[in-house]
């Protein structure tokens, strides 16, 4: 219930994994009234997390028995007070659960249902089930990651679960509402991880169709292949990330890296890029990664170091604009992108099933909390 460009949206989210929380938790960070649906049984059972669940944050969470058919009616009442419902289950299964879209949209006409599934609503793998990996393995995507001569390589599971599955079903979400704004009906996004990943490559595919990428890994200039735009090891075992792609930015970065005027075989030769990798890597092993980090930030070379997760935390970089701020005791990404007038932010601080059942309930004006309590039909934590 933020102050962001959303304040003032409601969303409805049916408690999953992965994509779906944490595209609610996006909303929430941007202003929405974020609802989490979790189930009775994890309170009951014990089976809260511990508060470090980051896309939880900046929610309320509500424990329903969804096999209850008061519980069943609590989700459609929410919905009617809702703008967006967004769910991450195996197609049919809210359908089952009397909480499908023809059910919502028969409460709410202009409710957009958002629905986050790995292999989308139908097709031969729909009902199959999936993770990260396969989802960005049968997109194309993995195989372009790694080097040339050696397997694939996870990127973990931001490309798949996050960018092409998070994102798409925000993106498809926020449109809806913009539509819904406008024709006054809601309607049904299906992001699908594989059509997002796949998306996401169209660049790629360009570059495939121009004749200017091969169709494998590590051989052309954005994967490896080309010695300017690689990663390389330094002296104390660290590395520094090369992108030099455009000749004023490669002639900068051969005078920082002390090879300017050197007898080398030209940028786009590809027959001499060995021999430029070779340079190149000889020349980091020289120094320590933060000795390099001195000579060439900041410059116009394109060179940064390659820093962990929790030294990228304490980077002057990220601390000058508070990438990483401290929240609810812990240091947490913020909230992106940033907002002139509206500015985004959170406390942080991820809720736990049930936390708030009952002052949701009263929120939204349920006279019969007290009743929908004592039949088990929600939970209090």
């Amino acid at each position: 219930m933020g102050n962001g460009p959303l304040a003032g949206v409601r969303v409805i989210e049916l408690a999953g994994i992965g994509p779906g929380p944490f595209a609610a938790m996006l909303l929430a960070d941007l202003g929405a009234d974020v609802i989490r649906v979790d189930r009775a049984s994890a309170v009951r059972d014990g089976a809260a997390s511990g508060g470090t669940d980051f896309t939880n944050r900046g929610k309320r969470s509500i424990a329903v028995d969804l096999k209850n058919d008061l519980g069943r009616d609590v989700v459609l009442r929410l919905v009617e007070k809702s703008d967006v419902l967004l769910e991450g289950f195996r197609p049919g299964v809210t359908e089952r659960l009397g909480v499908g879209p023809d059910a919502c949209l028969a409460r709410n006409p202009r409710l957009v249902y958002g629905r986050m599934t790995g292999w989308g609503q139908d097709g031969p793998l729909a009902s199959t089930a999936g993770h990260d990996v396969a989802y960005i393995a049968i997109s194309g995507a993995l195989h372009a990651i790694g080097r040339a001569g050696g397997p694939p390589q996870i990127p973990i599971n931001l490309l798949g679960d996050f960018a092409g599955g998070s994102m798409y079903l925000v993106v498809g979400v926020l449109s809806a509402l913009l539509e819904a704004k406008l024709s006054g009906r809601g309607q049904v996004v299906d992001a699908a991880i594989v059509d997002g990943a796949a998306h996401l490559s169209t660049f790629v595919h360009g570059f495939l169709a121009g004749g200017l990428w091969e169709d494998r890994r590590g051989v052309n200039m954005l994967d490896t292949g080309a010695p300017w735009y690689d990663v390389y090891e330094t002296a104390d075992g660290g590395h520094m990330a090369v992108g030099a792609i455009e000749p004023q930015f490669y002639a900068e970065f051969l005078r920082l890296v002390g090879l300017a005027g050197e007898d080398l075989p030209a940028q786009h030769d590809r027959d001499g890029w060995p021999v430029l990798r070779d340079r190149f890597a000889a020349e980091f092993r020289t120094r320590t990664r933060d000795e390099w980090t001195e000579v060439f930030v900041p410059s116009d070379a394109c060179v940064a170091p390659v820093l962990s997760m929790t030294e990228a935390a304490e980077h002057p970089y990220n601390t000058s604009r508070d990438v990483f701020p401290e929240l609810a005791g812990h240091r947490q990404p913020a909230p992106a992108p940033r907002f002139s007038r509206t500015p985004a932010g959170t406390d942080g601080v991820p809720v736990l099933p049930g936390g708030q059942t009952r002052a949701v309930l009263e929120d939204l004006g349920f006279e019969d909390a007290e009743t929908l309590l004592k039949e088990g039909a929600v939970a209090q934590a």
